[in-house]
């Protein structure tokens, strides 16, 4: 598949060709589902806490008799019927964390790459500099590049696009993204995904 390679002034200057094993991929719905879900899951911290009876603290003798007062029989104040009782089946810390194998991870991405390809979803730039970090010169090139589209900005290192990524942090539909960190999530949540050929040169040796 080839793709049109532009400028920061958004004007064409050469064509590169996407690998058909990346961006040509056979999609899989369900295997990019299963990808978002295992990380949405991943993220969750889980450390939720509640106090069921032996955690609270109090109640260690019998309030009463068990029998001729005329009251119902009650072992200690904070059983979960008092006010200040301990809790019964509520949640408590545990790992969300879920388990996929790294071929199929990879299979999602290229699964999620193939979509962004045939919706022609997918900007090459020649390079992408700027002469000062600025959001306003940021926004200035997405607008010429995306038009009024989200975009998710890949990058091959932090180091050299040290500029690029300050630039974007208050563009409120733009993210930077290192290459190496691409994901299922944000390959969906954004339109249209930008990349400078670098960064390409990088996902072809991660997916290829």
């Amino acid at each position: 598949m080839e793709v049109e390679v532009m400028n920061m002034e958004g004007k064409k200057v050469s064509v590169v060709e996407l690998p058909p094993a990346i961006f040509e991929a056979p999609i899989s719905v369900d295997l990019m589902h299963q990808a978002l879900v295992r990380q949405m899951a991943n993220a969750r911290l889980g450390t939720h806490e509640t106090k069921v009876k032996s955690d609270v603290s109090g109640g260690g003798r019998k309030p009463w008799r068990q029998k001729g007062t005329g009251r119902a029989r009650q072992g200690s104040i904070r059983s979960a019927q008092w006010k200040g009782g301990g809790k019964i089946h509520t949640p408590h810390m545990r790992s969300y964390q879920q388990a996929m194998p790294k071929k199929m991870r990879q299979a999602a991405l290229r699964s999620a790459l193939s979509v962004k390809a045939a919706e022609s979803m997918i900007v090459i730039i020649d390079e992408l500099k700027l002469n000062e970090p600025k959001t306003r010169l940021m926004a200035s090139v997405l607008n010429k590049l995306v038009g009024d589209a989200s975009a998710l900005v890949l990058i091959p290192t932090v180091e050299t696009y040290e500029g690029v990524m300050r630039s974007t942090n208050n563009i409120p539909d733009a993210k930077v993204l290192n290459a190496n960190y691409l994901n299922v999530r944000d390959l969906m949540v954004f339109d249209k995904l930008v990349m400078p050929v670098d960064a390409l040169e990088l996902i072809k040796a991660n997916l290829g």
